[in-house]
């Protein structure tokens, strides 16, 4: 962590052994992130009790300190200083270089500075700390039920900066003045918020309203008891709560919402409550309990006590606890679950600024004072891996294997989106956007664009793209002038975003299924066996293509996958069956596919799960809910030269009709798999290449991606998967971008 090569000789900390009578002066810069999260408090400290004169700041690249001092005090601190720091710190280099001492006397925390080139790290969004909660619930405590109590270790970061370097005057606290005693907490250094940049108190503070309520917080808590849907302003934008085992209020919310089917998140006030509910292994409970607070996918316990509508027909729930004072509270005094779905219309972003998009759907709405700068919905894991990144890990930088020659702005998919700036070896993928498909998605996208550039002092000079010329990403970055354009093919871009997940290069063996992608060849790719490194691909094998009649139709309506894929083989599964088969068989409207993901609305139609669908990929995600994990014969499928006949399984699924369906659809699954295993086995021949890159919005599946990863595991080869970013379209910024720095 410290560079090696900024040291002088002597003592590998930096310390000329051979004098230990005299004072040396060593100047230090640290990069990462470093502040917002209490680093020069730790510094300040930490050389106070060394004996250590100097000063330590922040500037527009991260955090300078100057120490002098005994040798081997000055060695012991460059020893301490990152193996102790603060937990929310992430230090990513500590350059070290001497100058002759100069008779300092004390150690200060210097103004912070604004001049030069911007190269520091902003803190994600953390949750409330124990110390802070400690506060909030102590009635001696100034602080007792503040809904905004925070420290140097938690609170708000990245949703309240304006601009750097982080201090006060910089974030949205700037219009709140600091009592007398907060002021001396900030100026103590032995205080735990000493400069915490959002320090306040009741006295000082942001605070709460509910209409003309005299106490909001309870106002609130009865409105949730009594069935009422409140709007809830939260950390990075509004949120829509009802209480979660109230029937009514939740099937009121959905229908306000124009939510058919999709499930609403739980926010439980503790680990015992999220047991009642789901069934919670280890690596949830790490998810559940650290200081991102994503919400957690876990299977849902039968007799879970929520309504029926937070998550009609499914076998799962999304769990969050608590990640702000507010959160505790109102869950500490509703004494039971409530739904915390984000304050929208569907396919809208997140509400921020105000509650007014929310007017026709909440019934009353808690807010407060404290703007947002920037909004930034929750997150969202499953076993371990990240389904949609945003509060709690943006905007904290994935280190690139390969350094930007020019800075890079990668413009991402057209769904789930996100974009990604990129210079020398930090590539800042930003929060979740959502679906490109409004005026005020895309708005969202143009301003966090314009934020991310500020922020990391980023002139894009060269902006990747989908090859897709309708995406509304692809639209803004051809309307850019005076930078060089890159178009980046989608499953390219997958696999891309694996290898920089993974910080490797390639070249491997890619597997990229998803629902669909531009291909070049002018069909629709989707199932997709890839010869890719980050400087290029080849397309070395695939799912036989099929018509997709109706083209976007036939998203939604399943049914018709299974029409164009076995035709004439059976009849009258469906009304319009014939006319769908006749629509395939002579090409009208219906353009070529070689999709997993209509591979798997064809096998959920045939075995009933959904004919039609109210939300991307709800067959596949019902249709993996219904597979019996403990099966594990599989349906057999060819694969013929690198070409896997999709046909195979779904005429196997006929055959095997009076089967319970849950094996079925746990074969299916598993035939896949193994196709997977064929295909990178052929592949391995071909090329040699032994290590295998899963990427694309199909290995969300956790029953499809454990059983590919122990398949090829077991058969010699290298697995690599997603681990920071999503697998789906909500990392496809980060490949095009990883992509463009190797050009």
């Amino acid at each position: 962590m410290i560079d090696p090569g900024s040291l002088t000789a002597g003592d590998p900390n930096g310390c000329d052994t051979g004098h230990v009578d005299r004072r040396i002066h060593r100047d230090v810069r640290v990069d990462g992130v470093v502040q917002g999260v209490g680093f020069r408090p730790y510094v300040h400290a930490l050389a106070t009790r060394l004996r250590l004169a100097g000063r330590v700041g922040n500037d527009v690249a991260g955090v300078f300190v100057e120490v002098e001092g005994a040798p081997a005090d000055v060695g012991e601190f460059l020893a301490l200083l990152a193996r102790d720091a603060p937990p929310l710190a992430r230090i990513e280099h500590v350059r070290v270089s001497e100058s002759p001492p100069r008779g300092l006397t004390g150690f200060e925390i210097a103004l912070s500075s604004a001049h030069g080139t911007r190269n520091t790290l902003v803190s994600a969004d953390s949750a409330t700390c124990d110390d802070c909660l400690r506060e909030l619930f102590d009635p001696a405590d100034r602080r007792h039920r503040y809904p905004f109590v925070n420290c140097t270790n938690c609170g708000p970061r990245f949703t309240i900066v304006r601009d750097v370097p982080y201090d006060r005057p910089l974030t949205t606290m700037a219009g709140f003045a600091m009592c007398g005693p907060c002021q001396a907490e900030y100026e103590d250094p032995g205080d735990r918020r000493f400069h915490a940049q959002p320090t306040c108190c009741p006295d000082c503070g942001p605070s709460l309203t509910l209409g003309n309520a005299s106490d909001p917080l309870a106002d609130a808590v009865r409105r949730l008891k009594r069935g009422e849907v409140l709007a809830i302003k939260g950390l990075g934008g509004y949120h829509l709560a009802v209480a979660a085992a109230h029937p009514t209020a939740a099937a009121e919310l959905r229908a306000r919402k124009h939510r058919e089917d999709k499930p609403f998140a739980v926010m439980c006030a503790d680990v015992e409550q999220a047991r009642e509910l789901c069934e919670v292994d280890e690596q949830s409970l790490r998810d559940l309990t650290g200081h991102r607070r994503p919400i957690v996918l876990m299977p849902r316990l039968a007799d879970a006590p929520v309504a029926e509508a937070v998550a009609p027909g499914n076998r799962y729930l999304g769990v969050l606890l608590p990640y702000t004072p507010l959160h505790h509270l109102l869950l500490r005094d509703l004494a039971e679950p409530m739904v915390l779905t984000s304050g929208n219309l569907s396919e809208e972003p997140i509400a921020y600024r105000d509650a007014t998009p929310l007017a026709g759907i909440a019934d009353a709405v808690l807010d407060h004072n404290r703007p947002i700068h920037i909004r930034t919905d929750d997150s969202v894991v499953r076993a371990g891996a990240v389904l949609r990144r945003s509060r709690g890990y943006a905007p904290e930088p994935v280190t690139l294997a390969r350094r930007c020659e020019r800075p890079v702005l990668a413009c991402g998919a057209e769904l789930k989106n996100t974009f990604c700036l990129a210079k020398d070896d930090h590539a800042f993928l930003s929060h979740h956007i959502g679906d490109l498909e409004n005026l005020e998605t895309y708005r969202s996208f143009t301003e966090g664009i314009e934020h991310f550039s500020r922020l990391f002092e980023i002139t894009p000079r060269v902006v990747a793209h989908d090859l897709h010329p309708d995406y509304l990403s692809t639209k803004y970055a051809l309307g850019l002038a005076g930078v060089e354009l890159v178009g980046v093919q989608h499953h390219h871009a997958h696999i891309a975003s694996c290898l920089a997940d993974n910080q490797e290069a390639g070249p491997v063996i890619g597997v990229a299924f998803d629902g669909t992608g531009y291909g070049p060849d002018g069909t629709i790719w989707g199932g997709e066996f890839l010869l890719a490194s980050l400087t290029g691909y080849e397309r070395i094998g695939h799912l036989a293509t099929v018509p997709m009649p109706g083209g976007a139709a036939a998203i939604r309506q399943p049914w018709r996958m299974a029409a164009a894929y076995l035709g004439t083989e059976i009849r009258g599964w469906h009304p319009d069956w014939d006319t769908v088969v006749s629509l395939a068989h002579k090409g009208i409207n219906s353009p070529l596919t070689s999709s997993a993901g209509r591979l798997f609305d064809a096998a959920a139609a045939l075995l009933g799960v959904r004919d039609e669908i109210n939300y991307e990929g709800q067959a596949a995600v019902e249709l993996e809910q219904l597979a019996d994990p403990a099966i594990t014969d599989a349906y057999p499928v060819r694969v013929d030269e690198l070409i896997v006949q999709g046909v195979d399984l779904l005429r196997a699924i006929l055959d095997d009709r009076g089967t319970p369906r849950p094996v079925m659809a746990a074969r299916f699954h598993n035939g896949i798999a193994a196709a997977i295993l064929a295909g990178c086995q052929q592949a391995r021949d071909r090329t040699g290449l032994s290590t295998v890159a899963l990427s694309g919005g199909v290995f969300q599946n956790v029953l499809l991606h454990t059983r590919a990863v122990n398949l090829l595991a077991d058969n010699g080869f290298r697995v690599l998967t997603h681990r920071r970013v999503p697998t789906n379209d909500g990392g496809i910024s980060l490949g095009q971008a990883a992509i463009s720095a190797c050009r």
